[in-house]
């Protein structure tokens, strides 16, 4: 489905390779050191970075140089990238329109898809008045409103506590079960990939290896994420 072929991710003094492809409907869990390049990587596929070498590939097209906006994925960040002075239904229509000129059709979009993260009842409210778990649902509605067929999220819930982190963890695994959509998460918690993760993408050294399966990869890890997990 989405291929990443021979390519080099540089960034001044940073590089990383990546060789791997994506399949629809699973779920990555990208994990590894701090600074090793995790949310670079997913940078990358969204568009935000260029490749400085290979190529990416989507569905048979080759997709190297299409802007972020015209590729077919979404990105959930650590900051959740909410605008404070806009309401959340308007936060939530900015994943379809960025001059918030929705339709009547779109505005309903919007209403079904915070009926679904249950915050239909706080649509005129603005994101200071909501708990931080209220602003990570707003931010999963607009994530899917967009309908994308790829869905990546770089630590999104890293601020949130325990139970509150599983409770968005199980939310965004049913709303990508619901659309089809392949999921790519970055995480520091290894409970995060047994709970969510089909498969993981181990991120060290300057490079992205190939997605293993998780159950196989966490309790027979090789000596350098062994050496991560401690």
């Amino acid at each position: 489905m989405l291929k990443l072929e021979k390519a080099l991710i540089a960034q001044g003094d940073f590089a990383m390779r990546a060789d791997f492809t994506l399949e629809a409907g699973r779920k990555y869990a990208v994990i590894g050191p701090s600074g090793a390049g995790k949310s670079t990587l997913l940078s990358a596929m969204c568009g935000f970075v260029p490749l400085a070498e290979g190529r990416m590939v989507w569905r048979g097209q080759d997709i190297t140089d299409t802007a972020p906006d015209a590729r077919d994925m979404t990105m959930l960040f650590q900051d959740n990238n909410l605008f404070p002075h806009l309401t959340v239904m308007q936060n939530v229509g900015l994943g379809l329109r960025p001059d918030l000129r929705l339709t009547v059709a779109q505005k309903q979009q919007v209403a079904q898809a915070l009926a679904r993260v249950e915050l239909a009842a706080y649509e005129q409210s603005k994101p200071a008045n909501l708990s931080g778990g209220q602003q990570s649902r707003v931010a999963l509605a607009r994530v899917l409103v967009q309908a994308r067929p790829v869905v990546l999220l770089d630590e999104p819930f890293a601020a949130l506590g325990p139970a509150l982190r599983n409770e968005m963890l199980d939310l965004v695994q049913d709303l990508v079960a619901q659309t089809g959509a392949a999921l790519v998460m970055v995480t520091h918690a290894p409970d995060d990939v047994h709970r969510i993760a089909d498969e993981v993408i181990f991120v060290e050294s300057g490079r992205a290896h190939a997605p293993r399966p998780a159950a196989d990869l966490m309790e027979n890890p090789p000596p350098e994420l062994r050496a991560y997990l401690g």
